[in-house]
């Protein structure tokens, strides 16, 4: 990006060239051109417009890599955040009205309940508090991303606080949980649940360990988008 943008700042030189060809046709009094429909000033507002997109789109990537490497959410992650937005972004106008915000939510894998159109909508409504707080109507790409970032990184530190609750109840600290240690800290409906939906913990050498459960590997699939 910053490479296609430093060609574009390097073809100013080409429009300098065609404002001063249009200035000596001036001064020539030929105020008409019949070879081109364009005109000197809609090429420079063309370029302008090419120019500052140019840097929008150089500062949003900026913001994504510092929110990548300050926040730990995954590149991977701000990708299908940003290609989603794209999708429904239909006219390409960098903003969601609030339908396509929806949509786009819903896409990412958010469950948010169908309502018929003027019932209310709180769990969305709530949302919208957060991205559209003046409630214009829209929501741009940098007020997405940074909603979608703020919940990624809500969901890692909720990952993290559960993985050493299990850590916890776990002797020593060990990276798996057993079913003992699962029945004597928790509910007998807690620790069936766990039961039923950890796998198997597998040591270095991919055995299985008898009654051993992988709690790391169940306590990320919880926060999976």
């Amino acid at each position: 990006q910053q490479r296609k943008h430093q060609e574009i700042r390097a073809m100013r030189s080409q429009l300098k060239k065609i404002e001063d060809l249009g200035a000596a046709m001036e001064e020539a009094l030929i105020l008409d051109n019949k070879y081109t429909e364009h005109s000197t000033v809609g090429l420079a507002q063309q370029w302008d417009q090419l120019d500052q997109l140019g840097m929008r789109m150089q500062h949003n990537l900026e913001q994504q890599i510092q929110a990548r490497n300050t926040t730990g959410v995954t590149e991977e992650a701000l990708k299908e955040f940003s290609m989603m937005f794209k999708h429904f972004d239909k006219d390409k106008s960098g903003r969601l009205n609030h339908q396509e915000f929806k949509s786009c939510l819903r896409s990412l894998g958010y469950d948010l309940p169908m309502v018929e159109e003027g019932e209310p909508d709180p769990e969305f409504e709530a949302i919208l508090d957060t991205v559209d707080p003046n409630r214009d109507g829209h929501v741009s790409l940098q007020e997405y991303m940074a909603f979608m970032i703020s919940r990624e990184t809500e969901n890692v530190k909720s990952s993290e606080e559960i993985e050493s609750a299990f850590r916890a109840l776990s002797s020593e600290g060990k990276p798996y949980v057993t079913k003992e240690e699962l029945y004597q800290n928790l509910t007998r409906e807690q620790a069936d649940y766990c039961i039923s939906h950890m796998k198997p913990y597998m040591d270095g050498k991919g055995r299985e360990l008898p009654s051993a459960y992988d709690y790391i590997e169940f306590t990320r699939s919880l926060f999976v988008n």
